[in-house]
């Protein structure tokens, strides 16, 4: 990557692991967070982001801060596939706007895969209901 992006303290997921800025919350602990995404690709569509590390993204994440990250991907994408039964689920993490990246705060997207559906594209269009999005979170955050 030729530009690096600074981190900014008040980006959105910052804001939510804050509490300052509401998400439907699927998993927390000390050192994650996951919700549900607001612009889903599909049903289920999950975000798992770390709370203490202030990286943009992949290159800018201590190792250690990372195996915890992924760990946590791993959980709730096992959980999303127990409580949803996709036929597949794709993960996913951008690094930089070029790549897609729109909120430049260290994340992975957990999107589960149904083959008979049609996926909306990253990060557009409206944002999904959110009684449906706190249903979807319960089931998952059941199956964890």
């Amino acid at each position: 990557m030729t530009e690096k992006q600074p981190y900014d303290p008040d980006n959105i997921f910052a804001k939510i692991i804050r509490g300052d800025a509401p998400c439907v919350k699927v998993y927390e602990d000390e050192a994650v967070l996951a919700f549900m995404d607001i612009f889903p690709q599909s049903e289920g569509h999950t975000l798992v982001t770390s709370k203490k590390a202030q990286a943009t993204n992949l290159f800018d994440i201590e190792d250690d801060e990372l195996k915890t990250l992924i760990a946590a991907v791993k959980k709730i994408a096992c959980a999303v596939e127990k409580a949803l039964q996709p036929d597949g689920v794709r993960i996913v993490q951008f690094n930089g706007a070029p790549a897609g990246q729109s909120v430049f705060h260290i994340h992975f997207h957990v999107i589960p895969v149904y083959q008979e559906r049609t996926e909306r594209p990253h990060a557009a269009g409206q944002p999904a209901d959110a009684e449906t999005l706190k249903e979807l979170a319960a089931r998952i955050s059941a199956a964890l």
